[in-house]
């Protein structure tokens, strides 16, 4: 979970992202290891989000104020996007969910920005918070 002022951050998204996953129907594991991540090392996510056959991948990112979150994105939906490709059918796509209000490219990523330089990019969906937190409350990632 990103965040620059800490921990603090992470348990405000998660109090906004769990009840509503599980209002939704969802069963969630936390801080997953979900296989390999490009360029090495393992590939966490916040949260691994399952409905019956469906699995979803969850990354969490906040911005408080400009920084360089912003700059991390595009390397996340990279391997995000390798993760679902990777594994054929157990997840059926990931998410990274923006928060705060510190992003100078939210409407960029939000509105597919990516799409024309990601490979991949049907496999990810870039969401402000508030949307996600409305799909994943109506069961309906």
């Amino acid at each position: 979970m990103a965040g620059g002022t800490g921990t603090s951050t992470g348990a405000v998204l998660e109090a906004m992202v769990l009840p509503a996953l599980e209002h939704g129907g969802y069963a969630v594991e936390r801080q997953v290891h979900v296989g390999g991540r490009l360029g090495g090392g393992k590939q966490l996510v916040d949260i691994v989000a399952r409905s019956g056959p469906d699995v979803f991948l969850v990354s969490m990112k906040w911005q408080q104020v400009s920084g360089t979150a912003e700059q991390k994105v595009p390397f996340e939906a990279m391997c995000l996007a390798d993760v679902v490709r990777r594994s054929a059918t157990e997840y059926r796509k990931a998410y990274i969910v923006l928060g705060g209000p510190g992003w100078k490219l939210r409407e960029f990523f939000v509105n597919g920005g990516l799409a024309d330089h990601l490979t991949h990019a049907d496999m990810i969906d870039i969401v402000a918070l508030e949307t996600f937190v409305a799909k994943a409350n109506a069961g309906a990632l």
